[in-house]
C-alpha cells in the first residue's frame, strides 16, 4: 500500500513561514494606521482627496522605485535578510510620525519613510522565497506568504475598529498601539528566518549593467509590462475606505470594509496560488481582470453599505487570484542570480503606473464624484484585458 501524498503546504519550506508571519506582524502594524489615514487626513487635518491620492501615490511610487536599488544589492551582494532586516526595521520606525502628525506634510513623510522601508525589503525579500523554494511549489509558497500577509492585514483593521470603538475616536492612540506589531516582526525576522547557503561569487559585477541586462528575457519584460496594466488598472485602496464614508456608517466602523477586502483577499491567495502551478498564468490574470472590472462597476453603481461590501470582497478576490501569480511569474522568467533585480524592475514600472493611478484617481473624485473614479477604473481594465492578449498573442507568435 503506498503511503499517502505529502500536502503540499506542508513541502513549503519554513522560511516561507516564517517571512509570512513577518508579513503578517507588520501588516497589522500598517494597516492599523493605513485603514484610518484617510478619515484621519479629512477628519482632523483637512485634508482633500486629491491630496490623498497624491500622497498614496507617491508613497507607494516610492516604496516600488526603491525595490530595484535592494534588489540588485542582494544579487550582487550575494545576501538577501540584511536588506529585509533594513526594510523592516525602517517600517516600524516610521509608525510613532503618524501618530504625531500635526500636518499632510508630516503624513507624507511618514509614508515615505514607511514605503522606502517596504522598498528595501520587498526584492529581497521575495528573490529569498523563489531562492528557498523548489520551482514545483513556487506558486503555492507566494500564495502562502501573501496569504499570511493578508491575515495581517484584516487583522490590523479590526483592531483599530476595537479600539477606536474604546478610545472614542481617539486616532492618535490606536497608531501609537500600531508601533507594537511592527517591532515584533522585526525580532521574528532575525530571529526566525535563516538564509540559504549561495555559492560565492568570485567575478561580482554590477546586476544592472548592460550584459546583465541583456540576460532578462522577453518573456520576462512581457511580466512586466503586465504588472504595469494591471497597476494602472487598479488605483490605492485608500479610495475604498473613502468610498466606506459615504455609505453613512460611523467613523470608526468604516476600516471594516478593509477587513472585508483582506480577508476575501487572504482566503483566495493560496488556493489561486496553488492552481497558479497547474493552470496557464494568462488565463488567470484574464480572470482576475474580469473580476476587477465586476468590483469597479459595483462599487460606482450604488452607495449602500452592503453593495459597497460585495464590491470590496470583489475586489480582494481579484488581488488573490493575481498579485502572488504575478511575483510567481517574475521568479520563472529571470535568472536566479538576477531575481531581485527582475523584482527591482517590475517594481519600478508598476510604481510609476501606481502614481499616475493613484492622482488621476483623486482629480477624478473632486471633480466628478466617486463614481467616476470607478467607471474610470472599469475602463482601464478593459484596456489592460486588451493588453494581455495581445501581449499573450506576441508572445505565442
Amino acid at each position: 500500500m503506498s503511503a499517502a501524498p505529502v500536502p503540499v503546504w506542508r513541502r513549503i519550506p519554513k522560511g516561507v513561514w516564517a517571512l509570512g508571519c513577518v508579513s503578517l506582524l507588520m501588516d497589522v502594524s500598517s494597516e492599523m494606521i493605513h485603514s484610518l489615514l484617510p478619515l484621519f487626513m479629512v477628519a482632523n487635518l483637512g485634508a482633500s482627496s486629491l491630496t490623498i491620492g497624491l500622497i498614496e501615490g507617491a508613497a507607494e511610487a516610492t516604496a516600488l522605485i526603491v525595490k530595484i536599488f535592494s534588489g540588485a544589492l542582494s544579487d550582487y551582494w550575494g545576501k538577501r535578510k540584511g536588506l529585509a532586516i533594513l526594510g523592516y526595521s525602517l517600517g516600524a520606525l516610521s509608525k510613532p510620525l503618524f501618530a504625531v502628525a500635526a500636518s499632510s506634510g508630516i503624513v507624507l513623510t511618514a509614508r515615505l519613510v514607511d514605503r522606502i522601508g517596504k522598498g528595501i525589503r520587498g526584492a529581497p525579500r521575495d528573490a529569498l522565497v523563489a531562492d528557498i523554494t523548489p520551482l514545483e511549489i513556487r506558486g503555492a509558497a507566494f500564495g502562502l506568504r501573501q496569504s499570511l500577509d493578508t491575515v495581517g492585514a484584516f487583522l490590523g483593521p479590526l483592531l483599530a475598529v476595537g479600539l477606536m470603538l474604546l478610545w472614542a475616536d481617539d486616532f492618535r492612540a490606536v497608531f501609537w498601539v500600531a508601533v507594537i506589531p511592527g517591532m515584533a516582526s522585526v525580532l521574528v525576522l532575525v530571529a526566525g528566518v535563516r538564509e540559504p547557503a549561495r555559492g560565492t561569487n568570485q567575478h561580482r559585477s554590477n546586476p544592472i549593467r548592460k550584459q546583465n541586462l541583456r540576460r532578462l528575457s522577453r518573456a520576462y519584460w512581457h511580466v512586466v509590462a503586465i504588472g504595469a496594466i494591471f497597476t494602472l488598472a487598479r488605483f490605492s485602496e485608500a479610495f475604498l475606505v473613502l468610498r466606506a464614508q459615504q455609505s453613512g456608517i460611523p467613523m470608526a466602523w468604516v476600516p471594516l470594509v478593509m477587513v472585508a477586502m483582506n480577508i476575501t483577499y487572504a482566503a483566495s491567495a493560496y488556493p489561486f496560488g496553488q492552481l497558479s502551478d497547474r493552470i496557464s498564468p494568462i488565463r488567470l490574470l484574464a480572470c482576475g481582470l474580469l473580476i476587477l472590472i465586476a468590483a469597479d462597476l459595483v462599487l460606482a453603481g450604488s452607495g449602500h453599505w452592503a453593495v459597497i461590501l460585495a464590491g470590496v470582497c470583489l475586489w480582494g478576490i481579484h488581488m488573490g487570484m493575481t498579485q502572488g501569480l504575478l511575483a510567481k511569474m517574475v521568479a520563472d522568467t529571470a535568472p536566479a542570480d538576477l531575481r531581485g533585480t527582475a523584482y527591482g524592475f517590475f517594481n519600478l514600472i508598476s510604481g510609476g503606473a501606481m502614481l499616475i493611478a493613484s492622482i488621476l484617481a483623486g482629480l477624478l473624485w473632486d471633480e466628478f464624484g466617486s463614481a467616476s473614479t470607478f467607471y474610470a477604473g472599469a475602463a482601464f481594465c478593459l484596456l489592460a484585458l486588451l493588453a494581455l492578449v495581445t501581449l499573450n498573442i506576441k508572445a505565442a507568435g
